[in-house]
């Protein structure tokens, strides 16, 4: 079974241009609590390098591209996202990390919940240890 799992948004728009709607419960799998995004990542530079034990994501790369690791303590993967009309659906106690973004990335992130500094699993060994 992969760990990477997409969710499909559809393209709304005409010939001005395109949009995507999201909306709790409908294309995103939870009431969404908090969003927030990533910009300016500087050359070389990697971000995440943590899990959660109760929080769902989606991450959206809006403009430009990233690399993403998913690992859930057996299995690694990696999935370049660079389509704003594919979120990567995270689930919780699954480790993440982001390499290689392009200079014009946007990274949006949506979450079920408000930002807990206790939720985080920022250790692997720990997070392999809580398994």
């Amino acid at each position: 079974m992969s760990l990477i799992k997409f969710i499909d948004f559809n393209i709304l728009g005409d010939e001005r241009g395109s949009l995507v709607a999201i909306e709790n419960n409908k294309n995103i799998p939870f009431e969404i609590k908090r969003i927030y995004y990533i910009f300016g990542t500087k050359e070389n530079v990697s971000r995440g390098y943590h899990a959660h034990r109760d929080l769902q994501q989606v991450a959206i790369c809006v403009s430009g591209h990233c690399e993403f690791i998913i690992d859930d303590g057996i299995n690694r993967e990696s999935v370049l996202l660079n389509n704003p009309t594919k979120g990567l659906y995270i689930d919780n106690n699954k480790w993440r990390e982001m390499h290689n973004f392009s200079e014009d990335c946007v990274l949006l992130v949506i979450a079920s919940k408000f930002y807990d500094e206790e939720d985080y699993i920022r250790n692997y060994d720990d997070f392999l240890k809580g398994i």
